[in-house]
């Protein structure tokens, strides 16, 4: 049984606890309505809708580009050789530089070339000598045998003579002019002007004999520089057709240094060569084996940035379109292999439309 005044006191208490718990419940509604009211006022405004652009489809007569893989080359590529063997003297340029024509590049031991001349004039002055010893033979036998005093055999066998003995002037002249030319041999220059390689042939080497280097480097005629690239068959045919439209039209598309077929070329990083290059060369047939055709384009170089052996594209119309439409890549959508773009209307609605695209 609870004793007096108890029963105050839990009122008291209970009365207590109800009036702090409803000033935690104000509060914290009060901390809440603060809360949101500083998310609400912190909130950024919604983002406006995309612009998005809009062309004007254009329509004109295109040319259908393709590239294709190539590599650069000289020119004109000549290749040094040691046309006779010995040891390797000299040589007279910097590797990787500009020679000009006539320019010495190598010299070979010429000492076994001089002692052959030697030789050969030697031979030719025996020869000679023979030769003047049998005229005066003949001289002195051609009165007799018109006297009868000596027999018609004796004036054949100096005839004979003489003419062997001419022979052999004319082979001594020729060992000699050959002993020379080997000499000449000796000094190797430069048949171009054009951009020298690496030497293949250290001095002191014997060079002109196999297993022993023959040709000592390539002299590469690099302006202008030529680009040698393939086509498969079926854009052969295309090609053809295009190149076929231009003789209609007069013109002379693959006529070498006349030829009004401009070619791109597409470097490894991307850039376009400066000059624009012709095709100035194509294969007879197309190679059995590969399927392909060969064609050989010029690109003026005057600077010097290509040089043979670099991998690039050559970019040529394969074909035209005459009246084509024409609009951005990235105005093009794809699905599932169909090509959507959406149109402008005159009243400004949109629509998506689908397009069939060119090649």
């Amino acid at each position: 049984m609870p004793f007096p005044g108890m029963l105050d006191k839990e009122i008291n208490y209970m009365s207590h606890r109800h009036r702090s718990g409803t000033a935690w419940f104000r509060l914290w509604l009060l901390a809440g309505g603060a809360a949101l009211c500083a998310c609400t006022e912190d909130a950024p405004p919604p983002a406006p809708p995309p612009e998005i652009g809009v062309v004007q489809v254009v329509q004109r007569d295109t040319d259908i580009m393709q590239d294709f893989v190539g590599q650069t080359r000289g020119s004109v590529d000549i290749p040094i050789r040691a046309r006779v063997e010995g040891f390797l003297e000299s040589r007279n340029f910097i590797e990787g530089r500009s020679v000009e024509e006539g320019q010495l590049l190598y010299t070979i031991d010429p000492q076994p070339f001089l002692a052959k001349v030697l030789e050969a004039e030697g031979r030719l002055a025996e020869a000679r000598t023979m030769l003047a010893k049998s005229k005066a033979d003949l001289a002195r036998i051609k009165p007799l045998a018109e006297m009868k005093a000596v027999s018609q055999q004796d004036l054949d066998a100096s005839v004979a003579q003489r003419d062997a003995a001419l022979g052999s002037v004319q082979a001594a002249e020729a060992q000699l002019q050959l002993a020379n030319i080997e000499l000449g041999y000796a000094k190797i220059y430069s048949p171009i002007n054009g951009l020298i390689g690496i030497s293949e042939a250290e001095v002191g080497e014997f060079v002109g004999a196999p297993p022993n280097p023959v040709v000592l480097n390539y002299v590469s005629l690099t302006d202008p520089i030529r680009v040698r690239f393939s086509i498969n068959e079926r854009d052969y045919l295309r090609l053809s057709r295009a190149l076929a439209k231009l003789r209609a039209a007069g013109k002379k598309p693959l006529d070498g240094e006349s030829s009004e077929y401009n070619v791109e070329l597409i470097l490894a990083d991307g850039s376009t060569h400066n000059h624009h290059g012709r095709i100035v060369a194509s294969d007879a047939a197309i190679n059995p084996q590969t399927g392909t055709f060969t064609l050989e384009a010029d690109f003026p170089n005057p600077d010097e940035i290509l040089i043979a052996g670099q991998f690039a594209r050559a970019r040529i119309a394969i074909d035209s379109r005459p009246g084509a439409l024409l609009i951005p890549q990235r105005a093009l959508s794809e699905l599932q292999g169909v090509f959507r773009v959406f149109v402008v209307a005159d009243d400004g609605s949109v629509k998506m439309r689908a397009v069939e695209t060119g090649p």
